[in-house]
C-alpha cells in the first residue's frame, strides 16, 4: 500500500521549482550570516562613534543570539501553522524592516533594537530553509543541497569582516546595512514570484505554557553565558540566577514536551540514535567555530596590531574555502558517507587548534592563514555530513521538530562557546599578570594577553577530541521513505 501511495506522489516531487525556491532561501540566507558577522568588525568603531564599553556594544551581538534562542525553538510550530510563502514573506520583511532601522539608526539604543527586528528575520528564516529544502530535495541529493546552503552560511560570514573593513575605512558603519537592503529586496521579490508551499499546515493547539518556559529556558541560559563576559564574570549574581532561571526552565520544558501528545517540540527525535549523535556533532562544531571566530580576529587586532581590514582580509582565505569546500563534502557524503569525513575532518580540527595554541606575536600572516583554512577544511568535513545524516534518520513528520532543535541548540552553543572561550582568555590573562614584577611594562601586557589566547585555543582542542570519541559512533542512515509533495 505505502508502496503504491509512493509510487503515485513520485511524479508530483517535480512540481516543485527547485531552482527559484533555492535562490530565493539562499540569497536571504547569505545576507542574514553577512550582517550578522560584518557588524563584529565594526564594534571597535562604534564603541568610539557611539561611546559605549566593550560590554554595552557586546549586546549587539548577544541581543541577536538571545533573539535567535527564545524565537528558534517556536519555529518548529510556526512551520505547521502557516504557508511556507507567508512565513518566508514574514521572514525577509523582518529582516528589510530591521536592516533599514540599523542604516539610519543614531543611537546605540536604536541599533539594537534594529539587532532585535533583524534576528526576528533570521530566527524565521534559516528553519524554514532547511526544512523547505529537506522536502523538496529527495534523500539521495541531499548531500548535495545541504552543501549549497554550508556554502552560503560559512561564505557569508568569512567575507562579512573583509568587507565591512573596507566600508568603514572608506564610507561609514551604516553601509554594512544599506549594502544588504537591495539583495534582501530581491529575495522577497523572487520568494513572491516563485516560492511555494512545501509543507502541511495543520494547526497544532498553541500551548502558550511551553512557549513560555522555552523561553525562559533557551534565553536564560544565552542571556546568562553572554553576560559572563561582562564585569562580574561568572561569579556575578546575574549571571547565576539567568543561568540557573533557564536550566530550570529547560527541565520543566523538556518534561512537558514529552507528556504531551502534541508537543511545541517533538523532543522523541532523540530517540533515534543517529540524530542525537548529530546535535552533538553541530553543538560541539559551533562552539568551536564561534570561539574560534570571536579570539582569532581580537589578537590579530590587539596581539598582532593588524586594522580591522586587514584581520579581515586574513581570515578570508580560510572562509572561502571552507564555502567552497561544503557542496563537495555534500557530494562526497552522498557516495561515501559520515564516517569517512566525519572522523578526518575532527583530526583535521584537533591538530590546526593545538597548532593554534602556540599562536605568538611574531607569528607569521602564512602560519595564521594555513592554519585557520585547515581548520575551516575540517568544519566543512563535519558539519554538514552529521546533520545530513541526522535529519535522514527522522520520519517526515519529525523534520520541523528536527531543524527548529538543531537550529536552536547552534545558537545556545553559540553563545556558551564564545563565553567559555572568553572567560578563559580573560582569566588566563590576569593569572598571568599577577605572576610578573612590572605589571605597567606593554610586554608583559601582550605576553598575558598572548597567554589567553594560547588557552582559549587548548579549550577548543579539548572540544574537538571530545567531538572525536563522539564521531566513532556514527552510522550511515539508508533512507526508507521518499520526499512528499505537498497535500492541496
Amino acid at each position: 500500500m505505502e508502496a503504491t501511495m509512493q509510487g503515485k506522489q513520485q511524479p508530483e516531487v517535480k512540481k516543485f521549482k527547485t531552482i527559484p525556491i533555492l535562490v530565493s532561501l539562499l540569497l536571504a540566507g547569505f545576507i542574514g550570516m553577512f550582517s550578522e558577522t560584518a557588524l563584529n568588525v565594526a564594534l571597535s568603531d562604534l564603541m568610539n562613534i557611539l561611546q559605549i564599553t566593550a560590554s554595552t556594544a557586546q549586546w549587539l551581538t548577544t541581543a541577536y543570539l538571545l533573539t535567535l534562542g527564545i524565537l528558534v525553538p517556536i519555529s518548529g510550530m510556526l512551520l505547521q501553522w502557516f504557508t511556507t510563502r507567508q512565513l518566508f514573506v514574514a521572514a525577509v520583511s523582518f529582516s528589510i524592516v530591521g536592516t533599514f532601522i540599523a542604516a539610519m539608526a543614531p543611537s546605540f539604543e536604536i541599533l539594537l533594537l534594529a539587532r532585535v527586528v533583524q534576528a526576528m528575520g533570521t530566527a524565521l528564516l534559516l528553519p524554514l530553509m532547511f526544512n523547505t529544502i529537506l522536502v523538496i530535495i529527495p534523500p539521495e541529493k541531499r548531500g548535495g543541497a545541504m552543501g549549497l546552503i554550508g556554502l552560503v552560511i560559512m561564505v557569508a560570514p568569512a567575507i562579512g569582516p573583509t568587507i565591512a573593513g573596507l566600508l568603514i575605512s572608506n564610507l561609514t558603519w551604516h553601509w554594512i546595512f544599506w549594502l544588504s537592503l537591495p539583495f534582501l529586496a530581491m529575495s522577497l521579490i523572487s520568494g513572491i514570484l516563485f516560492m511555494q508551499n512545501v509543507s502541511e499546515v495543520t494547526k497544532p493547539k498553541i500551548d502558550v505554557l511551553s512557549i513560555i518556559l522555552s523561553s525562559a529556558g533557551f534565553g536564560g541560559i544565552v542571556f546568562g553565558f553572554s553576560s559572563a563576559g561582562e564585569e562580574g564574570g561568572w561569579g556575578s549574581t546575574k549571571v547565576i540566577a539567568a543561568i540557573a532561571i533557564g536550566v530550570i526552565a529547560l527541565v520543566l520544558f523538556v518534561i512537558r514536551q514529552l507528556t504531551m501528545k502534541q508537543p511545541m517540540i517533538n523532543l522523541r527525535a532523540f530517540k533515534y540514535p543517529m540524530f542525537t549523535v548529530a546535535v552533538l556533532m553541530i553543538f560541539i562544531c559551533m562552539m568551536i567555530i564561534l570561539s574560534a571566530m570571536l579570539i582569532l580576529p581580537m589578537y590579530l587586532q590587539q596581539g598582532q596590531g593588524y586594522s580591522a581590514f586587514k584581520a579581515g582580509l586574513l581570515l578570508l582565505p580560510g572562509g572561502i574555502i571552507n564555502g567552497l569546500m561544503s557542496p563537495i563534502m555534500g557530494r562526497l557524503f552522498d557516495k561515501y558517507g559520515p564516517k569517512w569525513l566525519v572522523i578526518p575532518g575532527l583530526v583535521v580540527v584537533a591538530v590546526s587548534l593545538w597548532f593554534f595554541s602556540s599562536i605568538t606575536a611574531t607569528s607569521t600572516v602564512i602560519f595564521v592563514i594555513v592554519l585557520h583554512s585547515a581548520l575551516m577544511i575540517g568544519i566543512s568535513m563535519i558539519m554538514m555530513p552529521a546533520q545530513t545524516n541526522g535529519i535522514n534518520q527522522l520520519p517526515l513528520e519529525y523534520y520541523p521538530h528536527g531543524t527548529a532543535i538543531m537550529n536552536t541548540l547552534q545558537q545556545v552553543a553559540g553563545a556558551i562557546g564564545t563565553a567559555l572561550a572568553v572567560s578563559i582568555m580573560t582569566s588566563s590573562t590576569k593569572s598571568y599578570m599577577e605572576t610578573v614584577t612590572d605589571t605597567t611594562n606593554p610586554l608583559n601586557a601582550l605576553a598575558a594577553f598572548t597567554h589567553g589566547v594560547q588557552n582559549a585555543f587548548v579549550f577548543g582542542m579539548v572540544m574537538a577530541v571530545i567531538g572525536l570519541i563522539v564521531a566513532f559512533f556514527i552510522k550511515r542512515v539508508v533512507v526508507q521513505h521518499k520526499t512528499q509533495a505537498p497535500m492541496h
